[in-house]
């Protein structure tokens, strides 16, 4: 979940405890690595370390660096650090590696990156030739209506004044623009695609999605505990009245790209 974060103050256990669809789009990905087992692999944003784990299980002769902005998500994954794998905090807006890596990986992260280009610059760099990028994260149309909802809330007079100098968090681009994107950059065999993954919650699952992580940049920037906790409680309200079903759960859109690429 997590990177350009700016160091947001997410809880990890919560967020471990309510990820299940971000372990599952992550769990497909690997999926597609057919990793040969000596890769040099680095996960960009990698929350609370159970994917990158995983990916280093696939990979014993070689070795896995993850990396997220969030102290709090590098604490909860440092536990299960072995031989071939370690964590560090790092914001991605600025990796200092060159031509270190055979697969750079990320899931359900970098739309928490606003720079793209030059995001994908620095991705491109940190690759030795004839490296793979195999990357998943949010596109236009994700979210639709808890982002509808907070944008709503967001500029009512009950609280625009508070975020006039607010800048939106998240990076959700169109398919076929990001293709072009990653193309630009340099990279070659590109492939990029669009996935409808739309999602049902009980209302203790939507509560603490909502909670952790999609509405901490807002929270974060509202000063006033009174305010924060009257700008929460609106936007969990309005999700649990607008989003239920007639079976009772609670309806998000989930819109994802997938891109796989080589250096």
């Amino acid at each position: 979940m997590e990177m350009g974060r700016q160091g947001y103050g997410f809880d990890a256990e919560r967020y471990r405890n309510w990820s299940k669809h971000q372990k599952e789009w992550g769990s497909a990905l690997i999926a597609q690595m057919a990793l040969r087992g000596d890769e040099s692999v680095i996960d960009l944003g990698c929350g609370d370390g159970v994917l990158t784990a995983k990916i280093a299980g696939l990979v014993p002769r070689g070795d896995v660096l993850g990396v997220d902005a969030s102290s709090s998500m590098i604490e909860a994954a440092r536990r299960s650090e072995t031989g071939n794998l370690r964590f560090q905090v790092l914001d991605v807006n600025h990796m200092p590696f060159i031509a270190q890596f055979d697969v750079v990986f990320s899931n359900a992260a970098l739309h928490w990156i606003t720079d793209h280009r030059s995001l994908l610059r620095s991705i491109h760099q940190a690759l030795r030739p004839e490296g793979r990028i195999y990357l998943n994260f949010a596109a236009d149309g994700n979210c639709s209506n808890l982002f509808r909802i907070e944008r709503e809330e967001m500029a009512s007079e009950r609280f625009h004044r508070y975020f006039e100098d607010f800048r939106w968090p998240w990076f959700m681009p169109v398919v076929e623009e990001y293709s072009q994107m990653v193309e630009g950059t340099g990279f070659h065999e590109v492939q990029v695609s669009g996935q409808v993954a739309d999602r049902t919650f009980t209302r203790e699952e939507l509560v603490n999605w909502i909670e952790q992580p999609s509405i901490v940049p807002l929270l974060e920037h509202l000063r006033n505990e009174e305010v924060r906790e009257d700008f929460r409680r609106r936007v969990v309200e309005r999700m649990i009245e607008e989003t239920r079903q007639p079976d009772g759960s609670f309806f998000e859109a989930f819109r994802r790209i997938n891109v796989i690429a080589s250096k």
